[in-house]
């Protein structure tokens, strides 16, 4: 049975509650790694947001030049770059996580849309509501998030 690595456990810190119990009771239907829940630093959005944007595009929202890439893919397509799910929200707590099948590959679609299928039975069973990145038009298969 899989099992949460040490990582994985300490990149949940600051997680929602809710978000750790589906954690822990998805770990054992499918295996995975956690790789962002921690909350979201502000730093770390605007290298996200920076990522496939031009110095003046991330000019609007006050984020230094230097966190401009646009040679890079786009990892964010928030409007607001400091509106993450993955930020503290008012009651203390990150309300989203990034999470990647195990072994890591990322090209294994198939493997993302199993693991997002089995969050969003067990979030079913446990009453959790969440939203998966990979329902959405512009495809995010790591991504859970309170809903």
């Amino acid at each position: 049975m899989p099992s949460l690595s040490n990582r994985s456990r300490n990149n949940m810190k600051g997680l929602h509650p809710d978000l750790i119990k589906l954690i822990e009771a998805a770990i054992e239907e499918v295996d995975f790694v956690v790789l962002e829940g921690s909350v979201r630093t502000r730093e770390q959005m605007m290298i996200n947001y920076g990522k496939g944007r031009s110095a003046k595009q991330l000019a609007v929202f006050g984020i230094p030049a230097k966190y401009a890439k646009p040679a890079e893919a786009k990892v964010t397509w928030l409007s607001n770059p400091f509106n993450s799910n993955h930020r503290v929200h008012g009651d203390g707590f990150g309300h989203a996580f990034d999470a990647c099948p195990f072994p890591v590959n990322w090209d294994d679609t198939k493997s993302f849309r199993k693991m997002g299928d089995v969050f969003k039975r067990v979030a079913g069973e446990l009453g959790v509501n969440i939203e998966w990145g990979g329902d959405w038009k512009k495809k995010d298969y790591p991504h859970i998030e309170l809903h």
